[in-house]
């Protein structure tokens, strides 16, 4: 069934926000109107050697039965710009590795507040049942063979009193979501948050399909759209929790790319997906070690 022209807005709209979370100030509107976009790419983020600009138009049909206006060619019914990028991403890496015998890797550091990040990273401790939020379709049976994955918490962000927070676990089975949403809510601060956002990807290898699934918890349509930044991202085996308690003043669309910088970047700390700084020292070091290799032998 094709989908309607309110669905497609929206996957427009979804893609365009999950975009504008992963690459930031690289992602530049040219014409809301006429969706006309653009995308800086460059080989590095300190000092690039090679940057080019990838301009894109994204037709009313797109993703679903146009593609966008550009000269590459791609199957159409998959949101494929992210993959475009780091395509190109890819090529000018090693176009600036090649004419750089000696490329300069120099270590950076992101700053992170720590007395913001512990106003939230509260101790655990019991709530009544009623405040406990789970998947309500997973069985309550014995879970006592269920390991307890380990459970990351992200750097939070405020924004006219508004705070939100990602917390991440890995995970691999339905029954380990439901443990690590339990656990999330046998914390108070947690448990107090206005929405409690989250979405998962597991990915089954026998039937080599994803299991997946979101929850928005009265903030609509959120917990779509971070899925949709997770699939975009193509992270899997993995939980991402949103939390926000809301300070009394409206954000309107900022509380969407607030929930996905958050999500992303507690992906990007976590391993699950990596920045284009991290790819290219990334790739220095290997074609550093390559030569040093060469040298030895």
């Amino acid at each position: 069934m094709a989908a309607s022209g309110t669905e497609t807005a929206q996957q427009q709209t979804d893609e365009i926000e999950a975009l504008s979370s992963i690459y930031g100030d690289d992602w530049c509107v040219l014409d809301e109107d006429e969706k006309i976009y653009c995308i800086k790419i460059s080989d590095c983020l300190d000092q690039p050697k090679w940057t080019l600009c990838l301009q894109v138009i994204l037709p009313p049909g797109y993703p679903t039965a146009e593609p966008p206006i550009y000269q590459l060619k791609q199957n159409l019914g998959e949101s494929i710009l992210y993959l475009w990028v780091e395509k190109i991403r890819e090529v000018l890496i090693e176009k600036a590795q090649s004419s750089d015998p000696e490329p300069d890797i120099k270590k950076t550091s992101e700053e992170v507040n720590e007395d913001d990040g512990d106003d939230f990273l509260l101790d655990c401790q019991p709530v009544q049942e009623d405040s406990i939020k789970m998947l309500s379709y997973i069985p309550s049976e014995s879970q006592e063979d269920e390991e307890l994955p380990p459970i990351h918490h992200g750097s939070p962000i405020t924004d006219r009193r508004s705070t939100f927070q990602a917390h991440l676990a890995p995970v691999v089975t339905p029954r380990q979501v439901k443990r690590v949403l339990e656990k999330l809510y046998e914390n108070k601060k947690i448990a107090s948050a206005t929405h409690n956002i989250y979405a998962y990807r597991i990915y089954c290898e026998d039937k080599q399909t994803f299991l997946q699934d979101c929850e928005d918890d009265g903030e609509t349509a959120a917990g779509g759209r971070l899925l949709h930044l997770m699939q975009i991202l193509n992270v899997h085996n993995v939980l991402v929790v949103v939390s926000r308690w809301y300070g009394g003043i409206l954000l309107g669309p900022d509380r969407f790319k607030h929930i996905n910088n958050c999500a992303r970047n507690v992906l990007v700390e976590y391993n699950y997906v990596h920045s284009g700084e991290e790819s290219s020292k990334q790739a220095g070091k290997s074609k550093k070690m390559r030569k040093d290799n060469k040298k030895r032998t």
